[in-house]
């Protein structure tokens, strides 16, 4: 910020009035950032929630917002502890506010389902595309090169290990990209106010952020005279606790999973024939996402144009395809890692393609119904992150991963055994009729030996 003044104040529904720097303003005007508007935060949840509607232009916002709120308390503590806590300096500061913002800015339409749950593209926060994204080639990355920031912008967002990224002190990326940090505590808030569930994220956690002095690392202090915080602990665990929540309720919700599948299945269909390649995808709203694969079949393969329209036209209209199968990782812990590594990712397609023909081939046979059949895999961890978050125990000399403390803290491995059974193969048929979904689930049940199906039609 180093000498500017604030130049707008935003209005938010969550936060209230969130200032603005003249060029944070500038980097929100942006075409890259204003693309963010048209991109729904949830995806397809809004099916499910009606009110979701949000986008990650709010978001990324709101995460801008408690990052300057974070090293606001940061600096707070540090002036009662100057020997132990570091302080974030003005133009640290402005760097990290920077990041925040435009920490979303290589999210595609539906991403979480074309790249986490799909694995037709490189994941979002990948160092290629970042670097894709912040290039001179673009506008976004013009105007951080004339402001002097895009390097050190762009090392913040980069993944820890991505080579050649520069060094630089470990709080610059923790405080916008930790297990709790400023991204999550907007989208938990925000996320729970546009889906109407009863659900508050208490704020004040904010204020026992501190940097520790000897490592670097952004930590929650947990210790007072020597004894446990328990009132600190307490709100760590409720935040993971509704972060698990949201997953349960919205971010897997069976009707979610269902939309995104058949957007991803479009969009699978149209990279395969060579129509659209993964770039085209990137500078994408929601709505010009449908047109684009719409567009990309007009005039090629009559059959690969039907099956296109078919998806397309019953995503728009919510005509989901119906739960044939799910088989959850609670009841296949012995199959999940078979079933992912033969039907997820990229290169499985054919495999995919194959048992999906097998399927409808026979339910056809059985019932002379013609049916289109969707396999869909999601990674094995999903977005599953262990508690990386530093805390500073008492009696432990310096501050530790929250994770290495959950012997002490058991509902830390509950939550994570719960998440990771939040995984679910499903199998997805374009059917109403009970008596041919029947039929989808038995031929389905016999093509993957093992595994167990928990749905019951």
């Amino acid at each position: 910020m180093s000498g500017r003044k604030r130049f707008s104040v935003l209005r938010d529904p969550v936060h209230g009035d969130i200032d603005l720097t003249d060029e944070e303003l500038a980097v929100l005007d942006t075409r890259e950032m204003q693309r963010l508007r048209g991109v729904k935060q949830l995806g397809t949840a809004y099916l499910a929630y009606p009110g979701a509607v949000h986008s990650r232009f709010e978001h990324s916002i709101g995460t801008l917002h408690v990052t300057r709120s974070m090293i606001e308390a940061i600096n707070q503590n540090a002036d009662l502890e100057p020997r132990a806590c570091l302080g974030i300096s003005e133009e640290e500061a402005r760097l990290i506010r920077l990041a925040a913002l435009i920490h979303d800015v290589t999210h595609v339409p539906f991403g979480h389902n074309i790249e986490d749950q799909s694995g037709l593209l490189e994941r979002h926060d990948s160092a290629a595309r970042y670097r894709g994204m912040l290039s001179v080639s673009t506008e976004l990355g013009r105007l951080l090169d004339e402001l002097g920031v895009r390097d050190d912008v762009l090392t913040i967002l980069l993944p820890q290990g991505t080579e050649g990224r520069a060094p630089i002190p470990p709080y610059w990326s923790q405080i916008m990209s930790d297990t709790i940090c400023s991204d999550i505590l907007d989208y938990l808030a925000r996320d729970a106010y546009f889906t109407g569930l009863r659900l508050q994220v208490d704020e004040r956690i904010v204020r026992y952020f501190k940097v520790d002095r000897a490592s670097g690392n952004l930590y929650l202090d947990l210790q007072k005279r020597e004894l446990l915080r328990e009132d600190i602990l307490s709100e760590i665990v409720r935040i993971l606790e509704a972060r698990y929540y949201f997953s349960e309720r919205v971010y897997y919700h069976h009707a979610k999973v269902s939309a995104g599948a058949l957007i991803a299945r479009a969009a699978e269909l149209c990279l395969g024939a060579g129509l659209i390649e993964d770039a085209d995808l990137y500078m994408q709203t929601d709505h010009s996402l449908v047109d684009l694969l719409r567009r990309s079949v007009h005039q090629g393969d009559p059959r690969l144009r039907a099956r296109v329209s078919h998806l397309l036209e019953g995503f728009e209209r919510r005509r989901l395809f119906k739960r044939a199968c799910v088989f959850p990782r609670y009841e296949n812990e012995q199959t999940q890692k078979e079933l992912v590594e033969r039907y997820f990712a990229r290169g499985r397609g054919a495999e995919r393609a194959a048992v999906e023909a097998r399927i409808a081939d026979l339910v056809r046979f059985a019932t002379g119904k013609e049916i289109e059949v969707i396999v869909y895999c999601p990674a094995a961890r999903m977005q599953l992150k262990e508690v990386a978050t530093h805390v500073r125990w008492p009696g432990v000399h310096e501050p530790r991963p929250l994770a290495e403390f959950s012997d002490r803290v058991p509902r830390l491995a509950d939550l994570e055994r719960s998440y990771r059974d939040l995984w679910k193969f499903y199998v997805l048929a374009d059917a109403r009729d009970p008596a041919v979904l029947a039929k989808v689930q038995e031929v389905a049940i016999g093509e993957f030996p093992g595994a167990v199906n928990a749905y019951r039609l």
